[in-house]
């Protein structure tokens, strides 16, 4: 692949690459989701499926560890992660502060799950062997939601629920979803971050269609990010950028936009436990398989700015969290202080 010299056109490719893999995970899923309906694959694995794993930071990453950019790849996992606890939560917060109760076992999983990763990166390296035991720890992590989820009375993620949350349909402001009125302590806003208008729809078509057109999906990923992750070297070659803050912020922040969507979308549509089972699930995939992938492709290095500036973050941003959804109450005042740790993140990554 031949890349630009000139730092605009590598910024133009970077963007084309990044919306390339976005478009492709989007259509992927559309496909997948369908092809499961009509090949009578169960909706609720598939809901916990798509709500746990996000593709566009395992492709990216893969990408990055495969051509030896381990510490891009590692940066996208905890800026992606920063990402939906400070701005997707803190947004929600601060645009419909809401109350729930969270199951106790959802709060320890996600104040508990990070700490394997955290361990061995102590030692200053995550190896392959450490990696494939992080990747096996997401296995029974999912089985363990599968089987509170089909023993609760409210179930986090039904497969019906989060095909409203993709499919909204536009109403008038304060309508609530069943034509009622917002619950008490809801204040819905007018911005809508539904980035699906461009995906079409495979409702129609046949399960073993739609099959073809995610592998063809799959194939598109695989070619935009490459062409993210080449250029997005070159970026931080010619501006002087570590690669880790580069994937910790830039390619993170802009891989991760449809988090708003899905930690938003569901809070103005009065499913707060849809957002929550959003954060759970990305929290516990990003900590487990996806640093695990990474590292089993290619050693990470930990240390240094890795202990220093994006564990801290981390932690804190978990811990507002955690202790909001502790109390019921996710509030503005919580969600200001979390888009506030964002912007030091930021800072954190450049000064």
């Amino acid at each position: 692949m031949v890349v630009p010299d000139s730092p605009v056109a590598l910024v133009g490719l970077f963007l084309v690459g990044v919306v390339l893999v976005i478009w492709c995970v989007e259509v992927f899923i559309e496909a997948v989701a369908q092809s499961a309906v009509s090949l009578g694959i169960s909706g609720f694995f598939l809901a916990v499926v798509l709500a746990g794993v996000d593709l566009e930071n395992a492709v990216l990453g893969v990408t990055a560890a495969f051509v030896d950019l381990p510490a891009l790849a590692l940066g996208t996992v905890f800026g992606e992660s920063l990402f939906v606890l400070a701005v997707a939560v803190g947004l929600a917060a601060i645009l419909v502060p809401f109350r729930m109760d969270v199951p106790r076992a959802y709060l320890l999983m996600l104040v508990l799950v990070p700490l394997p990763a955290f361990a061995l990166s102590i030692g200053g390296t995550i190896d392959p062997l450490e990696g494939a035991a992080l990747l096996a720890l997401f296995v029974p992590l999912l089985a363990y939601i599968f089987w509170h989820e089909s023993r609760s009375e409210t179930t986090y993620l039904l497969s019906e629920e989060v095909t409203e949350v993709v499919d909204i349909e536009p109403r008038a402001a304060g309508e609530a979803p069943d034509g009622g009125n917002e619950p008490d302590g809801l204040v819905r806003t007018d911005v809508d971050l539904d980035i699906d208008e461009f995906v079409p729809s495979f409702e129609r078509r046949s399960g073993h269609f739609n099959l073809g057109v995610a592998v063809l999906a799959v194939v598109g990923m695989t070619i935009g990010s490459g062409i993210t992750v080449v250029s997005a070297e070159g970026i931080f070659v010619a501006f002087g950028i570590s690669e880790l803050a580069f994937g910790a912020t830039v390619l993170s922040f802009i891989a991760s936009i449809e988090e708003l969507a899905l930690t938003v979308e569901p809070v103005r549509q009065n499913r707060p436990e849809l957002a929550v089972g959003n954060v759970v699930g990305s929290t516990v995939f990003y900590m487990t398989a996806n640093v695990g992938l990474i590292a089993l492709l290619h050693p990470v290095g930990t240390g240094g700015d890795v202990l220093t500036v994006h564990w801290p973050f981390l932690a804190a941003s978990l811990l507002i969290v955690t202790a909001m959804l502790a109390r019921g109450r996710v509030t503005r005042v919580g969600g200001i202080a979390l888009f506030g740790l964002y912007v030091a993140y930021w800072l954190a990554n450049y000064l």
